[in-house]
């Protein structure tokens, strides 16, 4: 018992210290990526630190997959460093008796993973989507900031107003140039405000203003004055979130058939599984010869780790595009690694036992 408490911590203290590295990769190289996206225009400042949180919430799962797979590596590696594995195999104990504590210190971990595979990233991934849309729909409201031209997400409507009410209810002095069906329009009001029609579909509904009419090329033109002028924002369509299989909820994947759906319930899957899979390569991966190099098991781990993963992202392209069936993508890559493990195995106790036996 002292042994399994002493082990468990080595490997939590290893695992959070990997994991918090990892994390930390990734919060950079995402807050790099949603800063060069604000910086051109493509979301609002204020929403990096939103994006980045529902990004980070998406990769955990890998992360900690990957995290624990290194750290059983590096504890059953110091171990042979610093010859406790000796010791180990002189009391008479195989390298098979570290499946115990390995699988007793993953399964904790797998329940969290299987759980923020199967139901936080999806819910993530929908929250940023929908985040995202309500960024799209504030942009295209005419919310503009006063004084300040504001171009449309499409790309054919500016609008600027001159002042925004002390309560925000509507604006003053409003300017919008529109391209619709090759005609120009210019109009000017003197207040407007927002109104979602009975149908969901959102208008900016102008009052007491003019309206000009340019056909592009040709002299002719339109003049319209009016009291009240409603001009479509958004669809009630197009303000929902565009579904995908990656932010679909799993109780939703579970009930649809398509083939990109299966594939991705595949994907979700097959994180658990293959941590576990990975946790049970790492023992045999881990032997490091004290008189050799002590980088050769980690390249050859990290080897397994990339094969690993391309292989389950082979299985899930495969499915998608209906090479293969939902039930051999989800078994066949997992059976795999699995039929490696008794190899890795026999071959790290056999050349155990042939040392020993020399001596």
């Amino acid at each position: 018992m002292i042994f399994q408490r002493a082990i468990r911590r080595e490997f939590t203290h290893s695992a959070a210290g990997v994991f918090v590295a990892l994390f930390a990769i990734l919060l950079t190289t995402q807050l790099v990526r949603l800063l060069g996206q604000a910086a051109q225009g493509s979301i609002a400042p204020e929403a990096v630190v939103a994006l980045l949180g529902f990004a980070a919430l998406n990769y955990v799962p890998t992360l900690l997959s990957l995290a624990a797979f290194i750290a059983i590596l590096l504890s059953l590696s110091r171990s042979y460093r610093d010859s406790e594995m000796v010791v180990w195999f002189s009391s008479g104990l195989s390298l098979a008796a570290w499946v115990r504590p390995v699988m007793v210190f993953m399964l904790p971990l797998v329940f969290a993973i299987a759980g923020l595979s199967l139901f936080v990233s999806p819910w993530a991934l929908s929250k940023s989507a929908e985040y995202r849309g309500n960024l799209e729909s504030r942009k295209d409201a005419g919310q503009a900031s006063p004084g300040a031209f504001q171009e449309s997400s499409s790309g054919d409507r500016v609008v600027f107003v001159e002042a925004v009410a002390d309560d925000e209810s509507y604006v003053k002095n409003v300017f919008v140039s529109s391209v619709q069906d090759q005609w120009l329009g210019v109009t000017m009001a003197a207040t407007g405000h927002q109104e979602i029609a009975e149908n969901g579909d959102r208008f900016l509904v102008l009052e007491n203003g003019r309206r000009y009419e340019i056909t592009q090329g040709t002299p002719e033109m339109r003049i319209l004055e009016y009291g009240r002028y409603a001009i479509r924002l958004e669809t009630k369509e197009a303000r929902g979130i565009e579904k995908t299989p990656r932010n679909t909820p799993t109780l939703e994947l579970l009930a649809d058939d398509r083939n990109s759906y299966r594939a991705e319930l595949l994907w979700r899957v097959g994180i658990p599984l293959s941590a576990i899979v990975l946790a049970l390569l790492a023992i045999p991966l881990s032997f490091v010869n004290p008189r050799a190099g002590r980088s050769a098991n980690m390249l050859l781990a990290l080897f397994a780790y990339l094969l690993y993963n391309n292989l389950l992202t082979i299985s899930q392209a495969w499915v998608s595009s209906g090479r293969i069936s939902f039930a051999v993508g989800v078994f066949a890559v997992h059976a795999f690694m699995l039929c490696l493990l008794p190899i890795l195995f026999f071959r790290r106790i056999a050349v155990l036992s042939f040392t020993r036996f020399s001596r």
